[in-house]
């Protein structure tokens, strides 16, 4: 078997994350670039040198040159005309000329410091004119004004050829600048192709750069990225068992490892999902037996042993009608209790009844003007009140979307047993208010009565769950778990508030909207948040 082992050097960069190519790339481009750019730097510095030696220095050296030979020039035909006429007005133009000379010698003095070979060229016109000026100018200017001078005649072919001499140095003095000048400006040309073509290079390197950054962030980076999303768009879409190919750099492939890790926890997940799912199809199922069983109970409940109860309560209450006082008091005791054990099972059945009925026979949700319904309800335990004497005060009441009948139970319950919990000796003082808060109504039912200790809060709102025993306080224990029903049916909560300590206050809420079947429960967990 072959083994072909990848090199050293592959296997390191195959370890590269995404940053670190980056990192490479944006370190080898503005090598690139910062050695182009210093390249095109060099250039432009070259050729501004040059530039300005040409036009600083060449130029005006040339130029100045010129006018020095034309100072000297002056120099020449004043001295000549003063020598042949004796006229002081031709010397005018030799002392003109020897200012300029000096302001011109200066002048290319300065501009050719750092040239030697025309600083000579310039010392050797400088010694040429100064051997005319000492032979001839200088002594036929001296000469007195009024007559011709003896010494121009006399000297006319030497003057004649040390003046030349000075032409001859001027003319290779200018030959020279003029030559440097044009190799200046030949240097110029050159050096400014030569910048033209390293930008030309440079902008070629720049668009090949973004060329290849381009190239690399697709196929390192924006490629890889691509695969990735379509195989999570696959999976998405539904098909959970698509893998995701590891791809691109180091931190892509951990990404994609870990995307697959994901995608097979989610595989799992909906494993468990549909094993979840199918039981709780069976526990449905179940469910709907023992719903469709507890139905028949009811019906049983409300027909069939409501019957035979009601034999036993009227036999029992006739036998105690006839025979009471007749037998010892142990038998009427016996028949007392019978008495009172038929009306209790018989209230413990309408109490079932009615619990049962809640969000199946009563479930027609429509506006409710809850102050109608609590007049009604008022009326229905009239006599409570009037028995109690109890003051029942209540805020303006809201119309909400509920089922009229559960609303009407409800109000009957709360305020039945603040009359009834009261406290002895103390007339019942119960208020009802309403604040509207978001979506929903919050309610609370005040007395004045015994209360509810902190530690029974939650206990109160469970069927058949007394904190009293039945010769105290008459009742089933279903009143509060009832509410409790109605309530959430309606997608609200109910609980004591355990800040109130001068009696009970129970507060619930109600949805001002209406409620569908199946919302309860989240607009209870709303509610409560």
């Amino acid at each position: 078997m072959t083994v072909v082992e990848r090199p050293p050097h592959t296997r390191e960069l195959s370890t590269w994350t995404t940053r670190r190519w980056l990192r490479f790339g944006v370190t080898v481009a503005m090598s690139v670039l910062v050695l182009l750019g210093a390249t095109g730097g060099w250039a432009l510095a070259r050729t501004a040198t040059i530039s300005d030696n040409l036009v600083d220095v060449k130029s005006p050296a040339l130029m100045t040159s010129i006018r020095l030979e034309s100072a000297l020039l002056n120099q020449e035909t004043g001295i000549r005309g003063y020598g042949l006429t004796g006229t002081a007005d031709f010397l005018d133009p030799y002392r003109e000329g020897l200012s300029q000379q000096k302001t011109y010698t200066k002048t290319l003095s300065d501009l050719l410091r750092d040239n030697p070979a025309r600083l000579r060229d310039l010392k050797d016109v400088e010694g040429r004119i100064e051997t005319w000026q000492a032979q001839i100018a200088r002594p036929v200017a001296n000469s007195p004004a009024g007559k011709p001078s003896a010494l121009a005649t006399d000297n006319a072919a030497r003057g004649k050829a040390a003046f030349d001499a000075v032409r001859r140095a001027m003319a290779t003095q200018q030959d020279r600048l003029r030559a440097d000048r044009v190799a200046a400006r030949a240097d110029l040309t050159a050096t400014m192709r030569l910048r033209n073509w390293i930008f030309i290079a440079i902008a070629a390197v720049i668009v090949a750069l973004a060329v290849i950054v381009s190239e690399a962030l697709r196929r390192g980076i924006t490629g890889p990225l691509e695969r990735i999303g379509a195989d999570a768009r696959t999976i998405t879409e539904g098909d959970f068992g698509h893998p995701i190919t590891p791809t691109g750099p180091a931190d892509l492939r951990q990404l994609s490892g870990e995307i697959e890790s994901m995608r097979r926890r989610l595989v799992r997940a909906l494993d468990f999902s549909e094993e979840a799912r199918q039981r709780l199809d069976e526990q449905s199922a179940d469910l709907k037996r023992s719903n469709a069983e507890l139905e028949q109970f009811a019906y049983v409940a409300s027909h069939d042993l409501q019957e035979p109860l009601r034999k036993v309560s009227s036999f029992t209450q006739l036998l105690q009608r006839r025979y009471g006082g007749q037998l010892d008091e142990r038998a009427d005791q016996y028949i007392d209790f019978a008495v009172d054990g038929a009306n209790r099972m018989q209230t413990l059945i309408n109490d079932l009844l009615d619990f049962s009925r809640v969000g199946r026979v009563h479930n027609t949700h429509q506006s409710v003007d809850l102050n109608v319904v609590m007049k009604r309800t008022l009326t229905a335990i009239s006599v409570s009140i009037e028995e109690s004497g109890a003051v029942i005060t209540r805020d303006e009441l809201p119309t909400v979307i509920a089922d009229s009948t559960q609303m009407g139970m409800l109000w009957q319950n709360l305020i039945g047993n603040a009359i009834k919990f009261r406290r002895p000796g103390e007339t019942p003082a119960i208020h009802i208010s309403a604040e509207q808060d978001g979506d929903f109504w919050r309610f609370a039912v005040t007395d004045n009565g015994i209360g509810i200790a902190a530690e029974y809060a939650e206990k109160v709102f469970v069927i058949f769950q007394r904190l009293h025993t039945k010769d105290r306080y008459q009742g089933s224990g279903i009143g509060l778990a009832m509410c409790k029903k109605i309530v959430e049916f309606h997608g609200g909560t109910i609980a004591v508030d355990l800040t109130h300590t001068e009696g009970t206050r129970i507060v619930f809420t109600l949805a001002s909207s209406p409620v569908e079947p199946g919302e309860q429960g989240d607009l209870a967990v709303a509610a409560r948040s």
